[in-house]
């Protein structure tokens, strides 16, 4: 099995590195320190697991996953950080990821995470799954969001579809036949509408969150 890990603290790689190579038999493993270099070495080179910390120069954790998706890359890439919170989860799924580990528990963890995302399931941190369970999934929530989506016009609709599918809000404009600057205006009204807050990354989440019902809208 070839592995890649990209992270930044030279002392966690190693301790990962043995960590690996004490529980799986065949394995080669290839460092980098930064997102960038994982990312021009994987153009041209493959591995069944790609391993990424979220923090990292060149290219965040995130962006590797983004990259790495669009370039075509067919390794099954796990995120591996400090970041117990469920936002960071549904950011790294969003963008690609197939794992999710929390750096405390990489030990306990690592070996049935890797065997998931190799049998093409989605893995997550015990942590986070249990903060999974409570949030509330429910018939009323989902009335809820129908009745949010009703207040937006079909521009505004069109709009949030359009950024469910991960596109700039300079693809949008092209596709609307729109300024950039209206996009804008539309994301912000969509914000207000959905009582989001405008700044971060608020409506990413929102659609992350809500993605089966977004694409169910005709």
């Amino acid at each position: 099995m070839k592995i890649f890990i990209a992270d930044d603290h030279p002392i966690f790689r190693s301790g990962l590195k043995f960590l690996l190579e004490t529980s799986f038999n065949s394995i080669q493993i290839t460092e980098f320190d930064n997102g960038l270099s994982l990312i021009e070495h994987c153009a041209t080179n493959q591995a069944d697991i790609v391993i990424v910390d979220i923090d990292m120069p060149g290219k965040n954790g995130l962006e590797v996953c983004e990259a790495l998706v669009a370039q075509g890359c067919k390794s099954k890439i796990i995120v591996l950080t400090m970041y117990k919170d469920l936002e960071m989860l549904k950011l790294a799924f969003y963008n690609g990821a197939k794992g999710y580990l929390v750096k405390d528990n990489t030990s306990e963890e690592l070996v049935d995470c890797i065997q998931a995302v190799l049998a093409d399931k989605n893995y997550m941190a015990k942590g986070i799954r249990d903060q999974e369970q409570l949030v509330d999934h429910d018939d009323v929530g989902k009335f809820k969001i129908a009745e949010l989506l009703n207040s937006l016009t079909r521009t505004e609709l069109k709009t949030l579809k359009l950024v469910s599918q991960k596109l700039s809000s300079k693809e949008i404009a092209d596709l609307l036949f729109v300024s950039v600057k209206s996009v804008e205006n539309y994301r912000s009204r969509i914000c207000k509408k959905l009582n989001l807050d405008a700044r971060n990354n608020s409506l990413l989440l929102w659609v992350v969150d809500n993605k089966k019902i977004i694409d169910s809208i005709k």
